[in-house]
């Protein structure tokens, strides 16, 4: 039997490990949605009679995409979740009248992993050794209370041990398993909500490999901003951002509050059922653009922020390559459909390129480490792709020291490869 399991929950996907030895492999899921080795982290929640009246069809990752895609307007959909782990903000959300706490909603979304796993569940794990980023997303974020949820939900599985490792830390360790001499090692982790980075001395010593951590420093930026910034300025201006209303004698501007919600997608079935929301409707009648809050209000009760993030994903993706790239978003009508050049969206993502700039400075000021000390740099996540990012590497480093891989799976399988070993308290956060 496995004796560890690595389990990565990210903002974007979530991806569990198990390891027996010096070998690991992905635990499958199968879901309506077929079978995968990732799952993307959403739960959706819809009444089914069948099952009762109280009870609801749960289904997670691309099953909960495709319940929510066939069943507009009667689905609960959740994204993201991982996003609220560390604000003391959320004190949860209504799902058909009934409150769920953070907890409840990463317990619910384990339950169906390990529903979708079957017969490949690790049923007798002696440990489960967890990722966290070196810096929550969020405002104000509190990691001790992110911590104290996360235990809070992963003990209702009667785990023996729990532990948590920052996650460009077992990225570095999954790395360091290809290296073949000795090095001093800079890995930066781009997930969806947090940019991290690690730096740490790996050796071998009779075979046996040993590390020696460095220094750590993270900044809570990553994908998720990216996409902000695009809908923030190809999409939020035409649902009337920068628009006005008449309140009395006196023409006020529509609060910005309002778009911040809608740019950040993952939060949007979380503002549908907020007094925010409530507020917004009640200006369309006193908007000098009522048509703009109109369509606003239309995409939020439809559930759109999924097809959202899928049209901005995509054309984010295509400017990777290219220099300028179709965003395509039917909801919008004739204002969805828009050219987006590359230099526009560098410029868009500066302050957020400046302060994941800023983290790396952090970390090799802090550590009193010089570019030259280092001497590979391992970039994983899907926002490494970007051109402006890699160019903050390359610039700084060189090319040839760059290496990329394992996008998804770097974290989960580092987790569960120092889950395996009796120094795990050296590893951990």
């Amino acid at each position: 039997m496995a004796r560890a399991l690595g389990f990565d929950f990210g903002t974007t996907n979530t991806v569990l490990a198990m390891a027996d030895g010096p070998a690991t492999q992905s635990v499958a899921f199968n879901s309506a949605a077929g079978t995968a080795d990732s799952m993307r982290t959403a739960l959706s929640f819809m009444k089914d009679p069948g099952l009762g009246a109280a009870a609801l069809k749960v289904e997670a990752g691309h099953a909960a995409i495709q319940q929510f895609i066939d069943n507009p307007g009667d689905c609960r959909f959740l994204q993201s979740i991982k996003t609220f782990a560390a604000s003391a903000l959320f004190q949860g959300t209504l799902i058909f009248a009934k409150r769920h706490s953070f907890e409840d909603l990463m317990e619910i979304f384990v339950r169906r992993l390990r529903a979708y796993a079957g017969e490949e569940w690790p049923e007798n794990v002696s440990r489960i050794v967890t990722g966290r980023p070196v810096h929550f997303a969020g405002a104000n974020p509190n990691p001790a209370l992110a911590t104290e949820r996360y235990n809070a939900a992963l003990a209702r599985f009667g785990f023996p041990e729990i532990h948590y490792v920052y996650e460009p830390v077992a990225a570095a360790f999954y790395f360091a398993q290809h290296l073949k001499k000795d090095a001093t090692v800079l890995v930066a982790d781009f997930g969806g909500g947090t940019t991290d980075y690690s730096l740490i001395r790996f050796e071998t010593h009779a075979g046996k490999l040993t590390a020696t951590p460095i220094g750590h420093s993270g900044v809570g930026i990553a994908g998720d901003h990216f996409d902000f910034r695009m809908i923030d300025n190809v999409v939020s201006p035409a649902i009337g951002k920068g628009s006005f209303f008449k309140s009395f004698d006196k023409l006020l501007e529509v609060p910005t509050s309002y778009y911040a919600n809608f740019g950040r997608w993952n939060q949007l079935s979380i503002f549908k059922t907020s007094r925010e929301y409530a507020d917004l409707k009640t200006l369309v009648r006193s908007s000098l653009e009522p048509e703009k809050l109109e369509t606003f209000i239309e995409l939020v009760e439809h559930d759109e922020g999924y097809p959202l993030y899928q049209a901005v994903s995509a054309t984010k993706m295509a400017l990777s390559s290219e220099e300028e790239a179709e965003f395509n978003f039917p909801p919008l009508g004739k204002a969805g459909r828009k050219h987006v050049r590359r230099a526009d969206f560098e410029s868009w993502i500066a302050d957020d390129l400046a302060r994941i700039e800023g983290a790396l400075d952090d970390v090799l000021t802090t550590t009193n480490t010089s570019p030259d000390a280092i001497d590979k740099v391992f970039l994983t996540g899907g926002t490494s792709f970007v051109p402006a990012v890699r160019r903050i590497f390359t610039e700084r480093f060189g090319q040839e020291r760059i290496e990329t891989g394992g996008e998804l799976l770097s974290i989960a399988h580092g987790l569960a490869l120092i889950g395996e070993r009796d120094d795990i308290a050296q590893w951990t956060a």
